[in-house]
Parts: structure tokens; sequence; C-alpha cells
């Protein structure tokens, strides 16, 4: 293979040597020789050259350099292929040394197997039929190393011929494969984190059924901060949550963990939902100003059949009704978590039996070139269709919205029934009230309302006792420090007995240690002794509510 003919037919070859043919006619024209004039006794120099200067050595011209030497000693891998079986014509010093050498007029397939070890020879076809460069770049060969490599077509006395020029860039794809791991690494440790400050379990509450769901975005998509939490608040009550930090990684895990914590103690103290909110606010600014969260804290009263919320900046609770139809909770959102100077409100929302609320982040329903609208709207329409347990309900929502393991962005959906109860299950979820009318009077007809109540629920004798007992003292402890209006109710469920007493007054009782002398002071005491749990709250529009439960036997 003469290889100086090859040269000849490089794209830009035949250009170049014409402009040297150029370049090299113009002494021939001044000169009556044809040399190059002498710059010391050139008179248009005006001057002589200063003695002892060196004379400057001519560059040489290209035509006078091999092209085989100087594609022998590039350290790139350089092969030259002809034919439609890519033949072997040529590889140079650093081809050998990378893979050995090679026979000239051999076909690729079986003289350089690393060609196709890159998938290079089908490449190396489409370029010899479109007359068009290809590169392909950071391909890896069975022993590690790793070339991008531009397959350039040739027009050659026998047929097309392809050149291949490979640039080992193994150190840089090595870097890139360590810091690609080091990323994964850390993305692991955030949803590690992440998963560990969710729920490992829900509670599950007596008059609801719940499910949840989080996936963090793909592969690609550095983990955020959505979380959700069910929080059990006594008398039948429960606190749903649900609430997305505006950052990604390590550190809005970490903020969120700070967040989830704070509402789960702020829930404990039984405020209403939009001083729940009231008070995260202050905290969020004080954990990391620069991060923005939004959050939904919502309570279900049993006895209410609603849910009362307030928002931070999120999006609305759905909630479907048991013919289909999904209502829009649209009132009541405030600014995110940590702007600061706004006054939450509470809003409510209604979720009687046979209903399903859902809750959910932006991941959800936000895409991108879409209006969140959109978004929510699609959700509403997946919704409505969506039967079955509230865990199939999530999972039907997640299909219908597109969420798959490469969705860019966090996702976390709870979901809430009220089941629709019927039957024997509707005999173990009953309730009864009595108005506490007039004086001291009100105290018998309680402890004897309560012992018809209860012996009709069918409770065993010493329950049936400690329900009555710790009637007389809630009813006692009202009537004492309450004031009108005063009402009892009693509450059965599958899993306890529950006793509430209301009243007019917002003095919430305390537990304190009474002396033996006292005759006052030991009625919340007995209460705390004998029953299972206990506590109080303010209701809406001033008053508050005392209440205790006991577990039934199983």
């Amino acid at each position: 293979m003469n290889f100086t003919r090859w040269s000849a037919r490089l794209p830009g070859t035949q250009r170049r040597a014409a402009a040297r043919s150029d370049r090299g006619s113009v002494p021939a024209a001044r000169g009556e020789s044809g040399q190059h004039p002498d710059p010391e006794n050139d008179p248009a120099t005006g001057a002589a050259s200063a003695p002892g200067a060196s004379e400057a050595p001519n560059p040489p011209a290209l035509e006078d350099l091999s092209l085989r030497e100087i594609v022998r000693q590039l350290p790139a891998l350089v092969a030259l292929l002809y034919g439609p079986d890519h033949r072997v014509a040529y590889v140079n010093d650093a081809y050998v040394a990378a893979f050995g050498p090679r026979t000239t007029g051999a076909p690729a397939a079986t003289e350089l197997p690393e060609l196709e070890e890159l998938g290079l020879l089908p490449l190396m076809d489409q370029v010899l039929r479109s007359g068009t460069s290809r590169t392909v770049k950071s391909r890896r060969t069975p022993k590690g190393g790793s070339y991008t490599v531009t397959c350039t077509p040739l027009d050659t006395p026998d047929g097309g011929g392809v050149l291949v020029f490979a640039a080992d860039v193994t150190d840089h794809a090595d870097a890139a494969e360590r810091l690609r791991a080091a990323e994964r690494r850390q993305r692991e440790t955030a949803v590690t984190l992440q998963r560990s400050l969710l729920p490992q379990e829900l509670e599950q509450p007596d008059d609801l059924r719940l499910a949840a769901t989080y996936q963090p975005g793909g592969k690609d998509a550095a983990v955020g901060g959505d979380w959700y939490d069910v929080i059990t608040l006594g008398a039948g009550r429960t606190a749903l949550v649900i609430g997305d930090v505006m950052g990604r990684g390590v550190r809005a895990a970490a903020v969120m963990g700070q967040l989830r914590t704070a509402v789960r103690a702020y829930a404990r103290l039984d405020l209403p939902p939009h001083e729940v909110l009231q008070l995260l606010d202050g905290l969020a600014a004080e954990i990391d100003a620069s991060q923005i969260a939004t959050c939904v804290y919502a309570v279900h009263d049993p006895n209410e059949g609603r849910l009362v919320y307030a928002s931070a900046g999120h999006l609305p609770i759905l909630v479907r009704h048991e013919d289909g139809m999904v209502s829009r909770a649209e009132d009541h959102t405030g600014p995110p978590l940590g702007t600061g100077g706004w006054m939450h409100t509470s809003g409510t929302i209604g979720l009687p039996p046979g209903s399903t609320a859902v809750l959910y982040t932006d991941g959800l329903v936000e895409r991108r070139r879409e209006d969140i609208d959109e978004g929510v709207a699609a959700l509403e329409r997946a919704l409505s269709g969506a039967t079955g347990t509230p865990q199939v309900v999530c999972d039907r929502l997640m299909r219908a919205l597109g969420i798959t393991t490469d969705h860019d962005d966090d996702v976390a959906v709870l979901v809430v029934q009220h089941p629709s109860r019927k039957g024997h299950d509707a005999e173990l979820f009953r309730n009864a009230a009595l108005d506490l009318l007039g004086g001291i009077e009100a105290a018998p007809r309680a402890r004897a309302f309560a012992t018809g109540v209860l012996s009709s629920w069918r409770f065993p004798t010493e329950l049936r006792d400690l329900g009555v007992l710790a009637t007389s003292e809630l009813v006692a402890n009202s009537l004492q420090h309450g004031t009108p209006p005063m009402r009892l109710r009693l509450r059965r469920t599958d899993r306890r007995l529950i006793i509430e007493v209301t009243d007019g007054d917002d003095h919430l009782p305390r537990r304190r240690r009474a002396d033996p002398g006292d005759e006052a002071g030991r009625g919340i005491s007995i209460v705390a002794t004998i029953a299972s749990s206990w506590g109080s709250r303010r209701t809406p529009g001033g008053g508050k509510a005392v209440w205790c439960e006991f577990a039934l036997p199983d």
C-alpha cells in the first residue's frame, strides 16, 4: 500500500498543496536564480544585519516531512483500513503498543478484534456508506481501557477506506467513574437519611385506614425533602401531615427531619392546625432561612366527619366522596414556612364515611412546560376512579400520573380513607352523648347514663366499672372548674373506649400531687391512674375538652 498516495487524498490535502505552490513561486519571480535574497545585502532592508546575529532557520516545508513518520510518532492510536471488509493497511506505534502488532492485508474482523470490542465495525460501515466522519466517546474495552475514536472516510485507488484515530482517555474515564461513584454514594446516603427520617410504620387510627408512598427521584436527580406523618392525638383524633423542603441532598433531608420532629412535638400540644403552622414557621426560619418548605397539617375528628386543616404554601387536599365526586380544599393557604409575618388560619373539608382524602407533594403533579393546575386536575380525574384499599389507591395514582423509577423529582403521597361501616362492623363503632344540665344533680345523671350505655355495649364488668368511675371524676372536675355548656360523650371503637367531657372554660386541667388532707385535686390523678391515657385540649370558639381512653380486652 502506497502511503504517500493515501496522504495526497486526505481531506484538504490538495488545497494545502496548492497554497504551498503559490507561496513557493513568489521568490522565483523576484530573484533571477529563484533563490531567496540575502538579507545582509538586500538594499530593501535599508541596513545590514547586526554583527554576531544568528540567522533564523528556515521552517521545514510540509512536503519535506514524511507523513508516515509523523503518524508513526503520534501518541494517539492510528489505523488505516481499506475495502468493504476493512482490511488492515497500517497501524502506528501507539496502536501496536496498546494492542500488539498487526498483519497488513487481513480483515479487521479477525485481525483487529479490539475494534469489534469497541463497537466500531458497524460504525465504519456507516462511514463508508455515508462518506461522513463519525465519533464515539469514551468506549471501554474488556481490559479496562477507554478510547474516544473518530472514523474518517478516505478515497483510495483500491476503493474506499477509513482512517481510525483513537485517543486514550482511560484516566479521564476512570476519574469520571470515580466522580459518579462518589455522587452515587452521596445520593444513597441522602436517600438512606431521608427514608430513616420518614415513619417506618404508619400509625393506624381506629377510625381511619391509611397508606403512604415515598419515591425518591431517579438516579440523575438528587433526593429532596418530601415527608409525611400520621400522629394519633387521643380521643380518636388523628393529625395528618405532608410537607416538602425545597432543596436537594443531605441538607434538605436534614431540614426535613428537624421539621418533622417539631411537628410531632407541637402536635402533642393538641393545638389547632393554624397554630401548629405558626410555631413551625418561626422554627423553619431559625433552622435555615435559605430553605423554604411547604406543609399541610390536618386533624380528623371522628365525631365531626371532616378535616380541619391549615396549609403553608402546599398543594390542596383532595377528597373523593363515595359517589366518585372529588372536592378540593381551596382556602386557608398561606405562604411557605420560613417566610414569617403571616397569620395562618384553619379551614375545613368534609371527610364523611366512605370518602378518601389524598395529601401529596408537587413531584406527583408538577411537569416541565406544564402548568401545575393541569397536574392537579389530572390527579382529580385519576382519584375519581380510584377505588380499593389505601395502598391500592396509592399505586393507582402513581401509575395514572406516570410516576416511574426514573421520575425527575421526589414524590410523597398519603391516602386516608374513612370507611363506611355496616352490619357487625358498625356495632363496634358506637357513640352516645349527654348534655350536662343543672347543678350538682348532673353528676348522678352522668353516672347513670354511663352505666346504661356501657352495659348496652356489653363491656366486661371491670371495664364498665372503671368507665363509670372515670366518667364521674371528669364530670365532677368540669362541674367544679368549668362553665356551661357542658357535655359528656362516650365512644367505642373496635379497640378502645373513649370518655370525653367538654365545657365552656378554656383553662386546661393539670395533674398535681394532692396532700393527704386535701379533699380536692385527686380527680385527674385517679383518671390518669386507671385509664390507658388521658389528655385535654382547647376547643374552637373557647372552652376545653378533657378525655381519657381505655383499651378493650382482646
